[in-house]
């Protein structure tokens, strides 16, 4: 995970190494973004803070392409375009850790845990190495940023010091203050904690002299007499006050908290103590093993809170959380007591494992806070409690990265000798992400890294409830393994609940919304939601689901019927392609794509099933995927796929072995092997070209055998296949097939010396695919189109190959992505830009290496420079964007 310094010179680190994002300029762009703190900025504040009033000749494509190259460094889509501009999402800065050890800190103050509360302004302190956002000095807007950090770091530094002071650190607190009235002798509050300071160590006199000292200054350097609390104090001191001594000062100590460190919460925790500044009522909420207890014990500490996980009957949930509160010894009606009790005591009230007694609980907590205006109230629950003014703070698995730290701590406690080695930090991360990164799982497995080591851990989890053990003797869990934890959460559901939580457990990767079936599956995937059985995403454009590892081998345990389980959701994928079928050749071609790639797990366990069970279904659901294959790049796992679903289906009907076979030829002429791609499909001709009842099949058939005559093929069968496809498909008024045919016919009249009435076929193809909504054959039709106007230095190529390349962008079309990248270099060269054609050439040369895509060559552009693609690739390449921001630059010419 990237963090971000800004409270000194700007800095990026990984795991607490720098890293290194490029020169000045971009280091100053990725500092405005950091300002931003994930709101857009927009691109003309972004370019006048990087160039002022000397911009280059095209700021926009000059800041995109420090934009791609930030895109290198950045993890995943975190650098993001918006309407309004450029944003980070949610950066991790020293800043915001600075403000939450702030508000963490306040909240001790506020429970009077003074010691605490100076660790955590100290921790707060620390963060800061000198001016914030130095490398941004010279700029304007973030002046009012700056002047309001350091009033923050200011203050905290006098709330520090009060903090130390009523720790009884009396000594310590005055040379502390002596510093900080030196660097800034006009805060008059660092000169009253300095008075009462040395007054509490005994030194009356010197605290009256600090006093007149800072008023002496005021008057001389100012014209003014100081504020009325020093005045007050002064009084105060003179009269000897009793109460300004250090009576009833108690040190705090941490001996009512876990004797383990606490690792990756501390977010969560600034969070909690934020919440219930604001809110009378917060749930934590989260699946089991999350850490929701240890996290309210952290906040309370251990005596405050009240564990219900032991309260079976509802009757005794009052008596019990009178008893936990304090109350003995009383008579009559116990809930009175505990609302006495709660009122003299003044503190939170602490519930932990809510989720058996939701409403019980819920009744409870809305009459004492109706009775106790003052009090707050904390549940734990794998589940809301459901009731007015409640407010929720979900957490799940850990950050990566403190996932791996908290495994790392562990090992270290009971491996005292324990050294991480080089490999040891990518096992520890594939063994935290296959536990979710929960607590609790991984205390467990840190425990057994003596048994197993850290890699054989990873390779024993499939039965990860033995291997993993049993739960040291705590206060902190009522389970004695985590697979009571899990089961204690599936006590509670429903029969529906139950028998849908069972029935998801096959799903890989998650799942969308029609995954649970019909409308009163809905309401009972809304309630596993509820009781965090299923997890929810909603941050994308629509919601999709998950279950966590742990849960859905649970589920597995429970299953009566696996194999059955299994079938259903092989059937679900295969529902999933036959729909997507049509859209992937049609106007939501872009969608599908989407929807598809989010699916790819799911769809390789469904395909995958099939193959052993069912696999003439599998043969369909592989060819049917053609180009969903094609266009993510997957080429070779399309081919293994059908190659095995061909082998293991030999006796399936003609027509699902003829699209199959035409599929893989797809996929061969993308991979560059054109002679395999021509055999296959001459033979799927002669299989179905005498059946009329495939005459649809033939069809596309002939299209594809259209298609793979390029660019050096045999003229004549590039020009008898597109005219037979274009044929048929407008007798069967087949839209996509109609337009892809014209397309394939202009090519083939192209590559038959008739290029003139080719780039008019062409053309008439894209505004044909344009009126249709068929954005990857228009676009297909330009890439082609301008390919033909390479060798005649047409200026009209690079507008055609933008336009090509902006489409595939949109159709998440990497193979062709790819193809317009190449033409783009010969473009280049030819115009006497070798930097820019070398940079779209190291592109496609890195993806060549890393996958099986060769998009040079295809199509009409046969073309290859000798050495463009030869050797080993540039071992830091340029960027996909950053070749998208050089093509695209709207001032280059052929």
């Amino acid at each position: 995970m990237l963090t971000f310094e800004v409270l000194g010179p700007f800095e990026v680190r990984a795991s607490g190494q720098p890293v290194h994002v490029g020169g000045r300029l971009p280091r100053r762009l990725l500092a405005m973004l950091v300002v931003g703190e994930g709101r857009p900025v927009s691109e003309d504040i972004l370019a006048e803070g990087l160039w002022g009033d000397r911009p280059p000749r095209n700021p926009a494509g000059a800041l995109q392409v420090y934009v791609s190259r930030l895109r290198r460094v950045l993890p995943g889509s975190a650098l993001q375009r918006s309407v309004g501009g450029y944003r980070l999402d949610a950066p991790d800065t020293d800043a915001g850790r600075f403000r939450d050890h702030i508000v963490r800190a306040r909240a001790s103050v506020a429970d009077e845990r003074h010691a605490e509360a100076y660790e955590s302004f100290e921790a707060a302190l620390r963060l800061w190495r000198g001016t914030p956002y130095e490398d941004l000095a010279d700029q304007e807007s973030t002046a009012a940023i700056r002047a309001a950090l350091v009033e923050q770091r200011d203050s905290a530094q006098e709330e520090a010091a009060a903090s130390l002071l009523a720790t009884g650190e009396h000594a310590g607190a005055v040379a502390t203050l002596e510093a900080l009235v030196h660097a800034a002798p006009f805060r008059e509050r660092r000169w009253q904690l300095l008075a009462l300071a040395l007054y509490r160590s005994g030194r009356q006199a010197d605290a009256l002299n600090a006093v007149r000292r800072v008023r002496t200054l005021l008057a001389e350097e100012l014209g003014v007499d100081a504020g009325p609390e020093l005045r007050r104090l002064e009084r105060r001191i003179l009269a000897q006050d009793p109460a300004l001594s250090a009576v009833g000062v108690r040190a705090p100590t941490r001996g009512d908290r876990p004797l383990t460190s606490f690792v990756g919460r501390d977010a969560d925790l600034a969070l909690l103590s934020r919440l219930l500044g604001r809110h009378r009522l917060v749930t934590v909420v989260g699946p089991a093993g999350s850490g929701k207890t240890r996290l309210a014990v952290e906040w309370a500490g251990r005596d405050a809170v009240v564990r219900l996980a032991d309260v079976a009957d509802p009757a005794h949930l009052v008596s019990a959380v009178a008893a936990a509160a304090g109350v003995k010894g009383f008579t009559g009606d116990p809930y009175e007591a505990l609302v006495k009790r709660l009122r003299m005591h003044g503190k939170a009230l602490v519930l932990d494992n809510c989720e058996h007694l939701v409403g019980e609980v819920g009744r409870l907590v809305v009459d004492l806070l109706d009775r106790i205006p003052t009090l707050r109230v904390v549940a734990t629950s794998r589940s809301p409690l459901g009731v007015d003014g409640e407010h929720s703070l979900p957490i799940g698995p850990l950050a990566a990265d403190a996932a791996v730290r908290l495994l790392t701590d562990r090992i270290r406690a009971g491996l005292p000798g324990w050294i991480e080695q080089e490999t040891d930090h990518r096992d520890l991360r594939r063994l935290a992400d296959a536990l979710d990164r929960l607590p609790l799982a991984l205390e467990l497995a840190a425990a057994r890294v003596r048994t197993f080591g850290v890699r054989g851990l990873v390779e024993n989890l499939d039965d990860r409830f033995t291997v993993l053990g049993g739960i040291p003797h705590s206060k902190m869990t009522p389970h004695a393994t985590l697979q009571e934890a899990v089961a204690w959460s599936f006590g509670l559901l429903s029969a529906e609940e139950h028998a849908l939580a069972v029935r998801l457990w096959p799903y890989e990767g998650g799942f969308p919304l029609e995954a649970a079936g019909t409308a009163a599956g809905l309401g009972t995937l809304i309630s596993l939601v509820d009781q965090s059985v299923v997890t929810a995403d909603t941050g994308g454009g629509s919601a999709r689901y998950w279950m966590l590892e742990t849960i859905r081998a649970y589920g597995r345990y429970l299953d009566e019927d696996p194999e059955g389980t299994r079938a259903a959701h092989a059937l679900w994928v295969r529902e999933l392609v036959t729909r997507a079928e049509s859209d992937l050749q049609g106007v939501r071609s872009a969608a599908t794509m989407a929807a598809l790639l989010l699916e790819l797990p799911n769809l390789r366990a469904g395909l995958t099933h099939d193959l052993t069970h069912a696999p003439e279904e599998a043969l369909r659901a592989a060819a049917r995927l053609m180009w969903f294959w094609i266009r993510s790049g997957l080429l070779a796992e399309g081919n293994r796929m059908l190659t095995a679903a061909l082998a293991a289906a030999p006796d399936a009907p003609l027509g699902d072995i003829v699209r199959a076979k035409a599929s893989s030829a797809g996929l061969f002429y993308f991979t560059g092997d054109v002679t395999t791609a021509r055999r296959i499909l001459s033979e799927a001709n002669r299989a179905v070209s005498a059946q009329p009842r495939y005459r649809g099949l033939l069809a596309e058939v002939r299209y594809y055998q259209a298609l793979v005559q390029l660019p050096g093929g045999d003229p004549a069968i590039a020009l008898d296949a597109s005219a037979e496809a274009h044929s048929i498909a407008t007798e069967m008024q087949t839209t996509w097939l109609i337009a892809a045919a014209s397309m394939a016919w202009g090519a083939a009249l192209v590559i038959a010396g008739r290029p003139s009435e080719g780039r008019h076929r062409l053309r008439a193809a894209v505004r044909l695919a344009d009126a249709s909504g068929l954005v990857w054959t228009a676009a297909l039709s330009e890439l082609m189109l301008a390919q033909t106007l390479l060798d005649a230095r047409s200026e009209e190529a690079l507008p055609l190959l933008r336009s090509s390349l902006r489409r595939f962008l949109i159709e998440g079309d990497l193979s062709n992505q790819l193809a317009v990248l190449h033409n783009g270099a010969l473009a280049l060269e030819a115009a006497d830009n070798p930097a820019d054609a070398a940079l779209l050439r190291d592109v496609v040369h890195s993806h060549q290496a890393r996958s099986d895509i060769r998009p040079a060559g295809t199509f009409l552009q046969s073309v290859v420079p000798q050495g463009w693609y030869e050797g080993t690739p540039p071992l830091r390449p340029p960027t996909l964007d950053q070749a998208v921001a050089v093509l695209t630059a709207e001032t280059r010419t052929v």
